[in-house]
């Protein structure tokens, strides 16, 4: 009997460990493969570093952060957003007129409309305040928050200082040039993408000094600031450069911080208001002055819309 019992656990053990290797084999033989682009750190930020400290930036700080092992170049930003300026520029020499701008109907949900509401109770006393000193609706502004970072939630899941430092590296078209996914580029729009390239390096490395300027003077660490895909930071989604050109310190405490509500809306009202948002506007002006937010007509006009639901919601309920 004890041998029987002996001979069924050898069995047993035979059959585990058979099992246990299909397994090992069916994972590294048959298992789907990745491809995996390595973004690079270190040296490769070198020419950053160099023309950052050229441009006055402190070299011990700036050195520290470009050695950070979590800073990596990743040339794919970039040409993400050169494919996606190239695929307009492709389509607009093929396609007729553009289609008619449309509100986004998506945020005028009664739920969305419904938390907008909540929200802009919520800090009524900040949007009486607010509107006194800027002369902005605290309707309109619980609008550009809602669709901006649905109310604050949202601010962003890409790291800033990555997205911005890795444009600016990229002014030279050869580190991208390989990621271009159009395969026959006519020559003169080869030349366009070329210089579009470029200028939108130049445009990157001003918004990366901007960032590093917000930085220091928020006290915020440049390696973890979140961002939009494209840099746009707080909960007001500005870029680095209209952060210090309109940024406003809403809480008193001597500094600016876009992701905290009170200071992101007083930059969001200071931002609409040096854009020429006055009372008494026509339906036209304040599209206009919407558009410079972000230049869409569909968003202006999405914007306006969810304003006005709160606003008729605040009326039906007296406040």
């Amino acid at each position: 009997m004890s041998q029987w019992i002996e001979f069924n656990s050898m069995q047993f053990f035979r059959r585990q460990c058979a099992a246990i290797v299909f397994a090992l084999v069916a994972v590294f033989f048959f298992a789907p493969v990745r491809t995996v682009v390595a973004a690079e750190t270190g040296p490769v930020w070198q020419p950053l570093v160099d023309r950052l400290v050229e441009d006055g930036f402190d070299k011990t700080h700036v050195t520290y952060l470009f050695s950070s092992p979590d800073l990596a170049f990743s040339p794919q930003i970039m040409a993400r957003k050169m494919n996606s300026l190239l695929s307009i520029k492709m389509s607009t020499k093929k396609s007729g007129p553009p289609k008619e701008p449309e509100v986004m109907v998506r945020y005028l949900n009664p739920i969305l409309i419904a938390g907008a509401y909540a929200f802009y109770r919520e800090h009524r006393a900040d949007f009486v305040s607010i509107e006194e000193r800027y002369g902005v609706p605290g309707e309109l502004l619980t609008a550009l928050l809602l669709v901006e970072t649905r109310l604050g939630m949202n601010v962003g899941e890409h790291n800033a200082l990555t997205i911005l430092a890795s444009m600016a590296l990229a002014r030279d078209f050869s580190l991208i040039e390989s990621l271009i996914q159009h395969q026959k580029v006519p020559e003169d729009i080869m030349v366009w993408l070329v210089k579009r390239t470029e200028q939108k390096a130049h445009w990157a490395y001003k918004e990366l000094k901007a960032l590093l300027v917000y930085a220091k003077g928020s006290g915020q660490n440049p390696l973890s600031i979140p961002s939009s895909m494209y840099g746009a930071i707080g909960q007001c989604q500005f870029m680095p450069t209209s952060v210090i050109h309109y940024g406003r310190d809403g809480t008193g405490d001597g500094r600016v911080d876009v992701f905290d509500t009170r200071d992101a809306l007083h930059s969001m009202a200071n931002f609409v208001a040096e854009h020429g948002w006055k009372k008494g506007m026509t339906a036209g002006e304040q599209h206009k002055v919407i558009y410079r937010y972000n230049h869409s007509d569909s968003y202006a006009m999405t914007i306006l819309s969810v304003a006005d639901k709160i606003r008729k919601t605040k009326n039906l309920f007296g406040g």
